[in-house]
């Protein structure tokens, strides 16, 4: 009997816990939180620590990264928006790393659990809906209403306003939870293709699995940076309402 391709994304509890009726058991998917966790930690706190005029590899990666999530606040949130650069960098970083680290054959992809990417999203979402209240009140309503709307026209354009605000975070899950499991479940198939093809046509799957791993790494850091970038636009969203007060700023 074949194995589906989908059989690496199940996962099974190594140690069963139950707390008041929620399962909190540890799987593979914890163990590699924990791992990305402890690893994230370790390589950004040891960039912090080796600050020199000269800087090592390590410390030029580390502040080539703060400026690349600054210019992303930057762009979509103003100076305001850096209050949350610890909130964005650490989103960006652990999506990543959760990625990258995924590919790595025995290992598991966080990401390629739909709970996990749904968490993150409606975490995200929910952030932005309450700032846009606490920064406007009421007045953040009028995230329902399109710019130059009229009058006339309010009655069918905040309905489809307001489902498009419902189906973002949908979206926002989706898209990272998909990429990830439909790019593993291609290299499980290749890979299953170089093992049962033999020497003759073996290399051709093989050739297409190498390939595939190049792309899932420049996937990885895309989709990672997508993640991060419509955070940082749905939380502009709450500081400027459309955009109208961010030119005030």
């Amino acid at each position: 009997m074949e194995e589906s391709p989908l059989h690496p994304f199940e996962l099974h509890n190594y140690i069963p816990i139950n707390l008041f009726g929620l399962d909190i058991s540890i799987n593979k998917a914890v163990i590699m939180m924990w791992v990305v966790v402890g690893l994230t930690a370790f390589l950004l706190v040891k960039a912090g620590a080796s600050r020199r005029m000269v800087p090592t590899k390590l410390q030029s990666l580390a502040e080539l990264f703060v400026g690349f999530i600054r210019d992303i606040i930057l762009d979509t949130m103003g100076k305001d928006g850096m209050r949350f650069f610890p909130f964005i960098a650490t989103l960006f970083v652990f999506i990543l790393f959760c990625n990258i680290l995924g590919l790595i054959p025995g290992t598991y992809t966080v990401t390629s659990q739909i709970v996990v990417t749904a968490a993150f999203a409606l975490f995200v979402y929910s952030m932005s809906i309450a700032l846009g209240f606490v920064l406007h009140g009421v007045k953040f309503l009028g995230i329902l209403v399109p710019p130059g709307t009229p009058g006339w026209l309010l009655p069918l354009m905040m309905p489809i306003e307001l489902v498009s605000q419902l189906a973002r975070p949908l979206s926002l899950a989706v898209r990272l939870f998909a990429n990830m499991t439909a790019g593993h479940t291609i290299l499980g198939v290749l890979f299953g293709l170089t093992i049962t093809g033999g020497l003759l046509i073996g290399w051709l799957p093989f050739a297409f699995t190498v390939a595939m791993n190049v792309l899932e790494v420049g996937i990885a850091f895309i989709q990672a940076y997508i993640f991060t970038i419509l955070t940082c636009v749905y939380l502009g969203d709450a500081f400027h309402l459309h955009g109208a007060e961010g030119h005030a700023h």
